[in-house]
């Protein structure tokens, strides 16, 4: 087909649908149970959206590369290539909303999803008004972030400066010194904002999980610590901009201008 890509290949993303208030969102659920996918499935569209479902990675690049969608909602344990594989080659050509979904409740499993880029975490079994209410929210996040097409610009002050780096918060979009872009998933778009609005103060680790809570639905001191490990790494930052204050939190040492 014509401006896709080969069967089972990923092509470039973004993958996102031109979301607005009035449209119905759009969800790819990647679950290889046939049980499981008809029942969320079924859930999903009793409830106001348009769902497509899969069984492994390959199907969703082939539907990705098809459509666009708003979220994408994956499973771990998947044939073939892993659901946690899956989300971290996603994340590098998209910045799609991911809410992984797995069997395994432990921490370790939620911080590697969080590790990967995944959004939201929700392990099975879950209630299908929780996952609704997760679904719900991490749109909301994303319209506001300017994932949806109610980003047409940018204001003066969606617009952050800090040592160089650049932030436009409308657009979603990080450039390093050097003007090249940076991915960010939703979650570390989010504590970057938090540590800007609050620079050149102390930040609890309680305030961060005020500020994340919404994103990252049951959030602990350790996946605060994993989010900001990744920001760091996302700022090539040894310390510098996100100093450790030791037994209380974090905070963001360089001046900010808002433009």
């Amino acid at each position: 087909m014509d401006g896709h890509a080969a069967p089972g290949k990923m092509a470039p993303g973004p993958y996102l649908s031109p979301m607005n208030s009035l449209s119905i969102a759009r969800i790819l659920l990647v679950e290889d149970d046939p049980a499981m996918r008809t029942l969320i499935l079924r859930v999903l569209k009793e409830n106001g959206f348009e769902a497509t479902g899969v069984r492994d990675g390959r199907d969703m690049a082939d539907a990705l590369g098809q459509g666009s969608y708003d979220l994408v909602l994956l499973d771990v344990m998947l044939p073939g290539q892993s659901g946690l594989d899956i989300c971290r080659e996603l994340r590098r050509t998209s910045q799609v909303p991911i809410i992984m979904v797995s069997a395994h409740g432990e921490e370790i499993d939620m911080v590697l999803g969080l590790e990967m880029g995944a959004d939201d975490y929700v392990p099975k079994p879950f209630r299908a008004k929780e996952l609704l209410a997760r679904i719900r929210a991490l749109l909301r996040r994303a319209a506001n972030n300017g994932n949806g097409a109610g980003s047409i610009g940018s204001t003066p002050q969606d617009v952050m400066v800090f040592a160089g780096w650049r932030l436009d918060r409308r657009r979603r979009e990080l450039t390093d010194p050097e003007g090249v872009a940076v991915d960010l998933s939703g979650a570390e778009h989010d504590l970057l904002v938090s540590f800007l609005e609050n620079r050149q103060r102390v930040i609890g680790r309680e305030r961060l999980l005020e500020l994340s809570r919404a994103r990252l639905g049951e959030v602990n001191d350790r996946s605060v610590d994993v989010l900001v490990s990744r920001l760091r790494r996302k700022l090539g930052d040894e310390n510098r901009l996100i100093r450790t204050v030791r037994g209380v939190g974090y905070i963001f040492t360089a001046d900010v201008a808002v433009l």
